[in-house]
């Protein structure tokens, strides 16, 4: 097996995405451990970085793909 430091997500369709965040949020406040909320943040953060706009805004942009479905 090959090992890889980072892995991309270029081919992951923005419902997953949401639905990752969206479960990392729930699962950090009903287990009360904050890496799960720690690992949203980042996931968001960095992603937001790549879009260039706030990390409000990308969240937002990745729900309304999600209910326009």
């Amino acid at each position: 097996m090959r090992e890889f430091d980072k892995i991309s997500i270029q081919e992951m369709s923005k419902d997953d995405m949401f639905l990752i965040i969206e479960a990392l949020e729930y699962t950090g406040k009903n287990t009360k451990i904050k890496e799960f909320i720690q690992l949203r943040n980042n996931i968001l953060q960095e992603l937001s970085s790549l879009a260039e706009i706030s990390e409000e805004e990308f969240l937002e942009y990745l729900k309304e793909e999600t209910l326009s479905i």
